[in-house]
């Protein structure tokens, strides 16, 4: 009976029929009772729902005609001037002043931090693979077979000049070793000195990578000081022989060496 009372946003009465109804369902005893109060629930919904919608759509209107009157009395209209020029000019729009759309412009641009992104107006371009063709694919296996003759002789002839270029530093590298220990039996060469390049840490991971090849085949050997620390000092032939005699007399190990260390 009081619906369209309760449905003004003005009106609390939908809230204090609630509260009632609360203070009603306290003395509640019989199953009649409970059932007129779950059907009040139901009818408080709805009435609930109804307000809430109306609130919704009044705060969702929106008049364009106000919005366009405004715009452009922000762009400086003068509807004196629109009313004296209206029936002596013929051109549309011709009232708005010079820098009206300017104006909006910079006030727009207030707002928007950074530039709009590319966009396609009809959508992403989508291609279609080409259909394939018998003839064609016999062309690329003749293709890839010429192409796996001429590739085996090419890098069989770089993987030659790489291998040479790496036995050629080794050698070098074990003749600098073989001097200084000839010169200085007696003194332990440490390995890290050895390695070491103090302008170049690229330079001393190679030296490391080569110094392990003198190790595998034998011609090196590495060893701890007093100290713990590694030294380096030749093989001789006859220590080999002796060495290559007894199982796991040569071992290799992996170390870590990062540019902090090697500073």
């Amino acid at each position: 009976e009081n619906r369209e009372a309760m449905l003004n946003s003005k009106s609390n009465r939908l809230t204090e029929a609630l509260e009632e109804a609360n203070r009603l369902f306290d003395g509640v005893c019989r199953a009649r009772e409970a059932a007129l109060d779950a059907q009040f629930l139901v009818i408080a919904s709805n009435i609930g729902k109804e307000k809430a919608n109306e609130l919704h759509s009044e705060m969702s209107a929106f008049d364009s005609t106000a919005f366009a009157e405004d715009l452009l009395t922000f762009m400086g209209i003068n509807r004196t001037e629109v009313e004296e020029t209206d029936d002596s000019e013929d051109v549309p729009g011709a009232f708005l002043p010079s820098d009206a759309w300017r104006t909006m412009g910079e006030e727009a641009s207030k707002y928007f931090r950074r530039a709009p992104t590319f966009h396609y107006m009809m959508g992403s371009f989508k291609s279609e693979p080409p259909a394939p063709k018998q003839r064609i694919e016999r062309q690329k296996k003749a293709g890839r077979g010429k192409a796996e003759q001429a590739m085996p002789a090419q890098l069989k002839k770089m993987e030659e000049s790489h291998q040479e270029a790496t036995e050629k530093e080794v050698e070098r590298i074990l003749r600098i070793l073989q001097t200084h220990f000839e010169n200085d039996p007696n003194t332990p060469i440490s390995f890290f000195d050895f390695v070491m390049d103090p302008n170049s840490f690229a330079r001393t991971v190679e030296n490391v990578f080569h110094v392990s090849f003198l190790i595998r085949d034998g011609l090196a050997k590495i060893k701890l000081d007093e100290d713990e620390l590694p030294i380096i000092e030749p093989i001789k032939p006859s220590e080999g022989g002796e060495e290559d005699s007894r199982a796991g007399a040569r071992n290799q190990v992996v170390i870590s060496l990062d540019q902090r260390e090697w500073k």
